[in-house]
């Protein structure tokens, strides 16, 4: 398994390997090719696969930004309107809009809508922007639109194939599920085990298990297992006896004749029998019937 350092390190390669400067990251803001560029100039990139901002931390950096100013320039491209998109540094440009700045520093380049995206997806990885649902969503749209293959976006983002193959899977889970990953309720790991499981119903389920019962990863996998594993056949009721069928018969005939629920409980030379009544009035009704059936036996 690679390393956040590792990880962090292939990324900040690819991302250098596209900006087509590795120091462009660490550019001082006095180079020739930084200029300050107006904040209502810039606009967010539509592709830009960050949906979700932490206001918190969002504000901290605006704070840091009010104190020290913006120490490292956002990138942007220039769009036939007029506007400059922002092609790397999406953080800054709304922390320093927090911050009521008036410009921030900025380089100009011009890309590929596929570099474009490929810079905005590397630069959230690196910094651990991306919850897992936005990430899958960046490589899905590097596949659909670009026709990148799961191998040369490997390349391009500095991860591996398995790895990206993976958070992809995440995109088959229901929606519901999907939304729990992204807000943190849901980790990978508990992804991982919600999705051996074939059955929606079961993995909505699972998913609900895990947050109520706090399970972490190895009690979410062992309770995939349990809901996996056969079930037991239950086994074939005996068949009755013919006592037994002749006891329920006389008992539907005497529930008729009552009017109510009868129940015959039979053993072996006795036994008793269990009259049901809801109501005052359906007892005397009952107790007037047997009296009349008493009475209707006994002798002149």
């Amino acid at each position: 398994m690679a390393t956040k350092k590792g990880l962090n390190k292939g990324l900040g390669k690819g991302l250098g390997a596209l900006l087509e400067d590795e120091n462009i990251q660490n550019t001082d803001l006095n180079a020739e090719n930084v200029f300050e560029l107006k904040i209502t100039d810039v606009e967010p990139n539509k592709n830009q696969p960050r949906r979700f901002f932490d206001e918190e931390k969002l504000q901290a950096l605006a704070d840091s930004i009010a104190e020290h100013g913006v120490i490292q320039p956002i990138v942007v491209q220039k769009n036939a309107n007029g506007m400059y998109t922002i092609i790397a540094g999406e953080r800054r440009w709304r922390a320093s809009k927090m911050a009521k700045l008036k410009t921030i520093p900025a380089i100009l380049k011009e890309y590929s809508p596929q570099t474009v995206m490929e810079i905005a997806l590397i630069e959230n990885l690196q910094r651990e922007d991306l919850n897992p649902i936005e990430e899958a969503a960046g490589y899905k749209k590097l596949m659909e639109t670009f026709g990148l293959t799961q191998e040369q976006i490997s390349q391009r983002i500095g991860k591996s194939r398995p790895a990206i193959a993976n958070t992809l899977r995440l995109l088959n889970l229901d929606k519901s599920i999907q939304e729990k990953i992204s807000s943190g309720y849901l980790s990978p790991g508990h992804a991982r085990a919600i999705l051996s499981l074939d059955n929606s119903a079961l993995a909505l389920q699972l998913a609900d298990k895990i947050i109520t019962e706090s399970l972490n990863v190895r009690q979410a996998e062992e309770e995939a297992k349990k809901m996996l594993a056969p079930k037991p056949k239950a086994k074939p009721d005996k068949p009755l006896s013919e006592l037994q069928v002749n006891i329920a018969a006389l008992q539907e005939q005497v529930s008729q004749s009552l009017g109510t629920k009868v129940k015959i409980n039979h053993s072996k030379n006795k036994g008793k029998i269990q009259i049901e009544y809801y109501s005052d009035e359906q007892l005397e009704s009952l107790l007037a019937f047997l009296n009349s059936k008493k009475q209707g036996t006994g002798k002149n």
